[in-house]
């Protein structure tokens, strides 16, 4: 029997559910900016609060940390009270986020406000949506997962120019307030539309399935909490830090095909971030989870290497970068549906709440520690060596020790 999924429940009703996936990928795009176009902020909000960057990148470390460690009280929240309500709030405090950042003239106030609320938004509505399409999509959870992982991930391609042109001619206060009030107004909008998945007639399977505190007592869920921290660790090494890693080259302003590099990179990376997510789901459907992910993995960690070696070579940079993307978000949609597939859907979202505090783990290391490893250092050689070391150990865990303790637990399942 493949390790790719147990026994498949029959899906629930299709074109309710192919709305709702809709839906849920407006949502995701609502709430992906303060993540993907944060790069473009820690310069602004420097000289405006004349703060060091490893301060400043303390709020993006913040948000991430908030989002993730608080995701199984999130979960819980949404399993409890439906996903609409809910997930209009998550909606709003991630655009308020923004708004709020606009006016903060304390690195306290851009902790609270742009780390701490948009954290504590975006981590309902990231949670929510997958937990809900995981339960609507039973017979395809990975590729229903990397659909929605898609607007968080591609939903900054919309806005990554369209930021920077205003924070170049409005300032960055300006560009908050604005983008802010219209990120709040669709979240909100789309969530109100969410309806909780059917758990009766062909849909009934999904009631069935482990307890959050089953699946804690489970080795399976500790190992794939670890490989989820390494690849986030190594991920967010670069989603964080290209700007600084592009300027360190003496690339970031360099022109590729007519666009500067470090936007051109960014809108290629956000392409490359959503397309991977839904592509690798819908493999590893067909595939099995953990050789899709010994081959995304693996293909990171090649790419991050290629990078590393021809970072100063700005059409190499802008190409690298995305296929570095490409190897990398796959982990929103292969862990959701690697964990539902092993320990049901019936608690999906709380349990792929407490997984997924691993991105919160590797904010840690992926952030404001990497800029410390490099300011040491004098390099970025070290902080790469680091990554790939992850991304190479994962992809041997994936196929090595996962694949059979899976194997295992499924057929006694």
């Amino acid at each position: 029997m493949s390790t790719s999924a147990s026994a498949v429940p029959a899906p629930a009703a299709g074109v309710a559910r192919w709305g709702q996936l809709g839906l849920g990928l407006l949502c995701m795009i609502a709430i992906s900016s303060p993540q993907y176009v944060w790069t473009l902020f820690p310069k602004p909000f420097g000289t405006q609060l004349a703060a060091p960057a490893a301060a400043i990148q303390v709020t993006f470390s913040i948000l991430i940390v908030l989002q993730t460690f608080f995701s199984p009280i999130q979960g819980e929240l949404v399993q409890r009270f439906g996903p609409r309500r809910l997930i209009a709030v998550g909606g709003l405090l991630s655009g308020l986020s923004w708004v709020l950042a606009s006016q903060v003239d304390s690195l306290w106030g851009l902790y609270l406000t742009y780390g701490l609320i948009g954290g504590l938004g975006t981590g309902i509505v990231y949670v929510g949506v997958v937990g809900q399409m995981v339960g609507w999509f039973p017979d395809r959870r990975g590729f229903a997962a990397g659909v929605v992982a898609v607007g968080y991930g591609m939903g900054a391609i919309a806005t990554t120019f369209p930021i920077a042109d205003s924070l170049a001619a409005n300032g960055h206060q300006s560009t908050l307030l604005r983008f802010g009030v219209v990120f709040a107004a669709i979240g909100v909008l789309a969530a109100l539309g969410l309806k909780a998945p059917p758990a009766t007639g062909a849909s009934a399977a999904p009631a069935s399935g482990s307890s959050t505190r089953e699946m804690l007592r489970s080795p399976i869920f500790w190992l794939m909490f670890v490989m989820m921290s390494l690849m986030s660790t190594s991920g967010l090494m670069a989603t964080s830090q290209i700007g600084a890693i592009a300027a360190d080259a003496g690339v970031a302003k360099a022109m590729v095909w007519g666009f500067t590099a470090l936007p051109l990179a960014l809108t290629i990376d956000r392409f490359c971030n959503g397309l991977t997510r839904p592509f690798f789901g819908w493999l590893s459907d067909r595939l099995g989870r953990e050789r899709t992910m010994c081959l995304a993995f693996a293909l990171e960690g090649a790419a991050m290497t290629l990078w590393l070696l021809t970072r100063t070579d700005p059409l190499l940079f802008v190409l690298l970068s995305g296929v570095v993307f490409f190897g990398w978000d796959e982990i929103f949609s292969l862990f959701p549906s690697t964990l539902t597939d092993t320990f049901g859907a019936r608690n999906a979202t709380r349990n792929y709440g407490c997984l997924y505090i691993a991105q919160g783990i590797g904010a840690i290391f992926g952030g404001p520690l990497a800029t410390l490893l490099h300011e040491a250092a004098g390099s970025w050689t070290p902080v790469f060596a680091c990554a790939i070391t992850a991304d190479l150990l994962t992809a041997v865990l994936a196929i090595a020790v996962l694949r059979p303790m899976r194997a295992r637990h499924l057929a006694a399942r």
